[in-house]
C-alpha cells in the first residue's frame, strides 16, 4: 500500500545555448543523449522508478515545454513507453514561477490536491538511491504544508551555481529531526573567494532548482506574493484547449504574465521554505566542461565520443557526430563536430559559447536554431546538399506516418525511394512508389506523402526552384494539428 501519490512536474523548456553546436534552439540539450543512451528527459523520468520501494507512487508526469518542442517530447515519451498526465505548451517562456503554477492548476482538476515533485529535464543524477531518500524526506515536509527545495551538498567552491544557506533544524517527527532545515537566504552565483567561504562554513548548499509541495500550498503562496502571476496563469488555463496529447494555453493571456523564477516569486518571500539536503552526485550539465567532468575519461584525462583519434592529447573533450576528428599535441580543449558546425574552445572558456550563438542570431544565420537534421512528428529530414536553385534532403518517414497535404508556390520536388514503400498523392492521383522508383511533383500541385508499411520509409528529395525556404508550404490537411 502506498503512503502517498506524487505528481512529477518536469520543466522541459530552455535552449541550452552553452552546449552549442550540439544543442540548438529547436532541439536543445534536454532532448539529447549527452551522458548515455537515453535523452536527459527520458533519464529524468526513468530515475523515478523505484520510489515504490519507499511506498511512494508516482502518477503520470505533467510536462511543461515550448510549443516548438511538443512533438519531440511526445515522441520521446512514446519511445520510452511513458505516458503523461498532460503536456502543457507554453507559447513563450515565462520562467519557473508561472510554469509551476500552470502545472499546479492542471493537477487540481477533478478536485485533486496532489504533492508536486518539480524537476528539471536537463539534470544528471548518478546516485538514484540517495535521490529517492531525499524525496522520501521531503515528502514529510510537503505533506505538512512546507515548500521544500532540494539543496545539493557542495563539495567544491562552484561559481556557476546559486546557493541556499540553511538555518535551524525543522523537526516534524523524532525519526527525521535533522533531514530538513529552514532557509536563511538564497544567494546568487558568487565569485571564487565567496564560494570558498560558503563551502568552509558547511551551511550552504547548491541550489538545485528542484522542489516539492502540494499544489494548493504553492498557489496560496503565489497568490500572497505574486497575485499578478497567478491571475495570468489562471486566465491562460481558462482559455486553454486540448490538441492531441497537448494542452494549449490562451496565448494572449499568458503573454501578459511576468517572467519570474520561483525563487524570486515565492521561495525567497515565504516563511514556509525548507531545504532538504541531497547528496546524489548531481550536475546540471550546463556547459561542455561539465560534460567533461561527469563522463568517464581515458588515461590521459580525455572524454571522446564517436570517430575520434587522439595523440599526445590531455584533459580534453572531443565529440564527433560523423566525421573523423583527430587531435595532436593539445590540452584542455573542447572540440565538437556536427554535420554543419565545429566548435573549438578552451575548456576554461566554454561559458562564452553563448556569445557565438548570439552572433549567429545577429547575423541572421540558422545554425543557432536548427541542426542539419530536423525532427518532425512524422520522422526526420537531413539537408545533405544545396546550391543555387536546388536542395537535396534525405527523408525518413516513420511507419504509419503521413506528411501534411500541401503545395509549394516556388519549388518542384522529385522523390526517389531508397527503402520501404511510399503512398504518394499528386493532384487527383494516388499511387504506390517502391524501392528504386521515383515520382515528380510540379510547382503548385497539391501533394502528400505517407508510409503505409511497417518499416521506415527512406527517400531522397531533390527540390528545384526560385525559393526553397521551409515557409513555402501551404498546408491543407495535417493530422498533427500544424497550421
Amino acid at each position: 500500500m502506498f503512503n502517498c501519490s506524487v505528481v512529477p512536474v518536469v520543466m522541459a523548456g530552455g535552449s541550452g545555448t552553452r552546449l552549442w553546436p550540439l544543442s540548438r534552439s529547436l532541439y536543445p540539450k534536454q532532448f539529447l543523449p549527452l551522458t548515455g543512451n537515453e535523452t536527459m528527459l527520458q533519464a529524468t523520468l526513468d530515475r523515478l522508478t523505484g520510489l515504490e520501494a519507499k511506498k511512494i507512487h508516482c502518477s503520470d508526469p505533467v510536462i511543461i515545454c515550448n510549443n516548438d518542442h511538443r512533438f519531440i517530447v511526445a515522441e520521446q515519451l512514446r519511445s520510452n513507453k511513458k505516458k503523461s498526465e498532460s503536456i502543457i505548451l507554453e507559447p513563450v517562456g515565462r520562467n519557473t514561477a508561472p510554469a509551476i503554477a500552470l502545472a499546479a492548476l492542471e493537477s487540481q482538476k477533478n478536485g485533486n490536491d496532489p504533492v508536486l515533485l518539480v524537476l528539471a529535464a536537463d539534470h544528471l543524477i548518478k546516485d538514484v538511491d540517495s535521490f529517492h531518500s531525499s524525496i522520501e524526506s521531503a515528502l514529510k515536509y510537503a505533506q505538512e504544508g512546507y515548500l521544500v527545495t532540494f539543496g545539493i551538498q557542495a563539495n567544491t567552491p562552484e561559481t556557476g551555481y546559486g546557493y541556499i544557506q540553511r538555518g535551524k533544524t525543522i523537526s516534524i517527527t523524532e525519526e527525521n529531526e535533522s533531514s530538513g532545515f529552514s532557509v536563511n537566504r538564497f544567494v546568487e552565483k558568487p565569485d571564487a573567494v565567496t564560494a570558498k567561504e560558503y563551502l568552509d562554513t558547511g551551511e550552504y548548499y547548491w541550489n538545485s532548482g528542484m522542489f516539492m509541495f502540494t499544489a494548493s500550498r504553492y498557489l496560496e503562496e503565489l497568490k500572497q506574493h505574486r497575485p499578478d502571476i497567478l491571475d495570468a496563469c489562471e486566465q491562460a488555463m481558462k482559455g486553454a484547449s486540448n490538441d492531441l496529447d497537448f494542452l494549449r494555453l490562451d496565448n494572449d493571456a499568458f503573454m501578459k504574465c511576468a517572467d519570474e523564477s520561483i525563487d524570486y516569486a515565492v521561495m525567497e518571500k515565504t516563511d514556509s521554505a525548507v531545504v532538504v539536503p541531497m547528496n546524489a552526485n548531481w550536475n546540471d550539465v550546463g556547459s561542455w566542461s561539465s560534460l567533461w567532468e561527469v563522463n568517464d575519461k581515458d588515461e590521459q584525462g580525455n572524454v571522446t565520443h564517436g570517430d575520434v583519434i587522439t595523440h599526445t592529447t590531455k584533459d580534453s573533450y572531443v565529440y564527433s557526430d560523423g566525421r573523423l576528428v583527430s587531435t595532436v599535441g593539445v590540452e584542455d580543449l573542447v572540440i565538437v563536430e556536427t554535420k554543419d558546425a565545429i566548435l573549438v574552445a578552451n575548456k576554461n572558456s566554454v561559458q562564452d559559447v553563448k556569445t557565438i550563438v548570439q552572433t549567429l542570431k545577429d547575423q541572421g544565420r540558422e545554425e543557432w536554431k536548427l541542426n542539419r537534421e530536423v525532427y518532425r512528428p512524422w520522422g526526420v529530414y537531413d539537408s545533405i546538399d544545396n546550391g543555387d536553385r536546388y536542395q537535396v534532403k534525405r527523408i525518413t518517414v516513420k511507419p504509419g506516418a503521413k506528411l501534411s497535404v500541401q503545395m509549394h508556390y516556388h519549388r518542384a520536388e522529385h522523390w526517389i525511394v531508397v527503402s520501404g514503400t511510399a503512398k504518394v498523392t499528386v493532384g487527383d492521383d494516388t499511387c504506390i512508389v517502391s524501392e528504386n522508383e521515383s515520382t515528380y511533383i510540379p510547382v503548385g500541385v497539391v501533394h502528400a506523402l505517407e508510409n503505409p508499411g511497417s518499416i521506415p520509409l527512406e527517400l531522397i528529395e531533390v527540390q528545384s526552384g526560385s525559393y526553397l525556404g521551409e515557409d513555402d508550404i501551404v498546408r491543407f490537411e495535417d493530422r498533427y494539428g500544424r497550421s
